[in-house]
């Protein structure tokens, strides 16, 4: 067990301020660090060489998820998200979470796919015969683009050859390099090494290539999260906690078997796994590309995690998805902000990143699913909402919390009326 615990009662009382501090004495962060934290992230000057076409910064709120307990080490999650209940909502399931022994957490190696699509293949059968006796070749080559990668442990692993014989476009063969980027997401490096190997592919196919391009399907790189959570830990006023760890289990269920459902249910789970990688500088575009690809894996888009009432009656909770994340490179080094919230997670790999990443899923999960299965989802929702309709009446300092108490009181949540309690002598 670790010697900090990321239970924090009543942390959403205190003032903004206060919770700052909080967190930086959490992850000793030092002045500027807690400045960054206070607004003073990316500069216009960093922003401007960050993209094209600069005309500004736009801000978004980062949040701390509490009460995250991964293979027995409590972590504070730092979350950029607009949405309003979602980091309260991760908060309150990772409690649930961790009162039946927290997340255990795994992770495959970090190897992503490159791909080389090879086209005017004359002799199918022979081209796929020349690249399979290839291999060894191929391989070394392939270690040759980034022999940093290679010293740290990582490097090419395999080359899977891939034929198609009818596509709209005549018969195609696409490569694939399997190469393990260690703590980076790997892009780059995948696409310099798939750019490398081209022209040997087509000497050894006597084809033509033309896409060379990382997979976002990252299905050899997957993070697995699971969590037990006693049912009497479930029990509410109107419900005993077997019947809701019952109903949990049958709307899970329900996104098994209809993509319709599968859709807003993994939608959720990236909910809190975007924000997680919205703070680091990740890529969010990436991993939801790979997490619903992989959800239509079987052929059919389903959930990606499974929840059942197990033999001792208890909720048992599981995800596996795809989690191409890095902790070098890219704006994990770069954005002010990213660089102070992996200080806070301090993990110390990529694949620990990616395992609390997934449990982050899992308790998102849960979370939406229970709310779903009882009082649901629009009661916290709603009331949290409530706030930002306010501001957009044009509500400010203590006049939001004002308005929102009342839009609650009223069950009358929209902007209208907002502007009537506002216009109010």
């Amino acid at each position: 067990m670790s010697e900090k615990s990321s239970r924090l009662p009543g942390f959403y009382r205190l003032s903004m301020a206060e919770r700052t501090d909080v967190v930086a004495q959490w992850a000793d962060l030092t002045a500027d660090e807690k400045a960054i934290l206070a607004g003073a992230g990316l500069s216009d000057e960093q922003a401007n060489l960050m993209i094209e076409n600069v005309v500004g910064t736009y801000k978004l709120p980062l949040g701390i998820a509490a009460n995250f307990l991964v293979n027995g080490r409590d972590y504070l999650i730092p979350m950029v998200v607009e949405e309003p209940s979602v980091v309260a909502a991760i908060s309150n399931a990772a409690r649930l979470i961790r009162a039946g022994g927290g997340f255990t957490t795994t992770a495959t190696d970090p190897v992503m796919i490159g791909q080389i699509q090879v086209l005017d293949v004359a002799d199918m059968e022979t081209a796929v015969a020349a690249l399979n006796a290839a291999k060894p070749e191929l391989l070394e080559r392939a270690n040759c683009c980034d022999k940093v990668m290679v010293r740290l442990g990582g490097g090419a692993r395999d080359i899977e050859i891939r034929p198609f014989a009818d596509t709209p476009v005549g018969p195609m063969i696409v490569v694939h390099l399997l190469f393990d980027v260690r703590d980076a997401m790997g892009a780059n490096a995948i696409n310099t090494c798939v750019e490398d190997l081209a022209p040997i592919v087509a000497d050894l196919t006597g084809g033509r290539t033309n896409l060379r391009i990382l997979s976002n399907l990252a299905d050899r790189r997957t993070a697995t999260a699971s969590g037990i959570i006693p049912a009497a830990a479930l029990t509410q006023d109107d419900a005993e906690g077997t019947e809701v760890a019952q109903w949990i289990a049958e709307a899970n269920a329900f996104a098994v078997v209809d993509p319709y459902r599968a859709a807003t249910h993994n939608k959720g789970i990236m909910n809190g796994i975007d924000a997680v990688c919205l703070a680091t500088g990740n890529d969010w575009r990436a991993i939801e590309a790979g997490a619903h690809a992989y959800a239509a894996r079987n052929g059919r888009y389903a959930a990606l995690t499974d929840w059942h009432v197990n033999e001792n009656g208890d909720l048992y909770g599981e995800i596996t998805l795809p989690m191409a994340v890095g902790i070098v490179g890219g704006a994990t080094k770069v954005h002010p902000t990213a660089k102070v919230a992996m200080k806070i997670l301090n993990v110390e790999s990529a694949s620990e990143l990616a395992q609390v990443m997934a449990a982050v899923g899992l308790a998102q999960n849960l979370a939406a699913i229970r709310a779903l299965a009882t009082t649901g989802i629009q009661k916290g929702h709603m009331r949290l909402h409530a706030r930002q309709v306010a501001m957009a009446a044009g509500a400010s300092g203590p006049q939001v919390q004002q308005i929102a108490n009342q839009l609650v009181a009223e069950k009358k949540i929209h902007i209208e009326r907002a502007k009537e309690l506002l216009n109010q002598p």
